[in-house]
């Protein structure tokens, strides 16, 4: 697999990843700040979430991984969590503003 079609794999993972309490997918929220793949299909996600203080801190990125581990071909898996830049409205994508009613 090139690395443009495991990102594309890796992207449809995020999209079955969701927030609890928001029915729209962490891809479309513009929780993932990068995506990058590396030598030998290591893949590293650098993301966010939607408040520092938020309920599920711990369960989504360890969903993300596993979503990402399940992928034919993956050989390790980083996830990076951070908070800079601050996550705002602004980073979700049309389709989720227009999910959630904000356009």
């Amino acid at each position: 697999m090139s690395e443009v079609e495991l990102k594309e794999e890796v992207i449809k993972a995020l999209k079955g990843v969701y927030d609890p309490e928001i029915p729209v997918d962490v891809y479309e929220l513009g929780l993932i700040y990068d995506i990058k793949i590396f030598p030998v299909n290591n893949v590293y996600v650098l993301m966010t979430l939607t408040s520092p203080s938020c309920p599920s801190a711990e369960a989504i990125p360890v969903e993300v991984e596993q979503k990402i581990r399940e992928i034919e071909g993956v050989s390790e898996v980083s996830v990076e969590l951070t908070f800079d830049p601050p996550y705002s409205q602004d980073m979700m994508s049309e389709a989720a503003k227009l999910e959630l009613g904000f356009m």
